[in-house]
């Protein structure tokens, strides 16, 4: 029965529906927990359908690049998905258009605050160079972060990991720390949510408010510009 079983598995793992299934079905459980238990901010659903799905992998043995051919018809939504943002955004403009002067000096104090701080918890943990590099653009989206890594030595793969960890972290404890600290408008929210967790802080602002979301993710796509003009431009000046 066990190598029935077995026999089944291996099959199975061969189909990309699998991998896009395990996705699916990861995330709509911790979605329906998180939502019952009234959403609280430390059960990020993300964090925990990549919790389940990595220990689903772990104990069948199977590969990441196996998952991962079934689980790129997700991947490929991200694009669709970015894209959608610029509806919330559009009916935002107005508002967008009145708080300008305050985005800028949000945009900037945020991308460099988040520079600052990769670089000098990099310098704390005394990492080689390497690593210190790959800490630089930790608050911006994965694919502009590990273009600039590449771009000044650093290791795509880390910054890749150093991203989704950041993201998540900032999902999960942003909010809670925006109300511990009295900020309570949407815009300001978002902004700050954008700048420090990227598309995953996105996604959590639109779980507030359509303002809270279309703010994030102006300043998500803003912050990615500043850090990829930023960050070489630090280390060609310093290095």
């Amino acid at each position: 029965m066990a190598d029935e079983i077995t026999d089944i598995w291996v099959y199975l793992a061969t189909s990309p529906l699998l991998s896009l299934t395990l996705t699916l079905v990861a995330y709509q459980i911790v979605l329906e927990v998180w939502t019952r238990i009234g959403r609280p901010a430390l059960l990020n659903p993300v964090l925990a359908s990549v919790l389940i799905i990595v220990a689903v992998l772990a104990a069948t043995g199977t590969p990441y690049d196996t998952y991962f051919e079934g689980a790129q018809f997700i991947h490929f939504l991200l694009g669709p998905a970015t894209v959608a943002l610029a509806i919330p955004l559009y009916r935002q403009f107005e508002r967008i258009r009145a708080n300008k002067l305050a985005i800028a000096a949000s945009l900037v104090t945020g991308s460099v605050t988040g520079i600052a701080t990769g670089l000098g918890l990099g310098a704390l943990l005394g990492l080689d160079r390497v690593s210190f590099v790959s800490l630089a653009p930790k608050s911006v989206t994965a694919p502009v972060a590990m273009g600039i890594v590449e771009r000044i030595g650093g290791l795509p793969s880390l910054t890749a990991v150093l991203v989704i960890v950041t993201g998540i972290i900032g999902a999960a404890l942003g909010p809670a720390a925006l109300n511990a600290i009295g900020v309570t408008d949407a815009a300001a929210r978002g902004m700050a949510m954008g700048v420090g967790s990227h598309g995953i802080g996105t996604a959590r602002a639109l779980q507030e408010s359509e303002a809270a979301g279309a703010f994030s993710g102006l300043a998500m796509g803003l912050n990615a510009l500043a850090t990829a003009i930023l960050v070489p431009l630090a280390f060609a000046l310093f290095s």
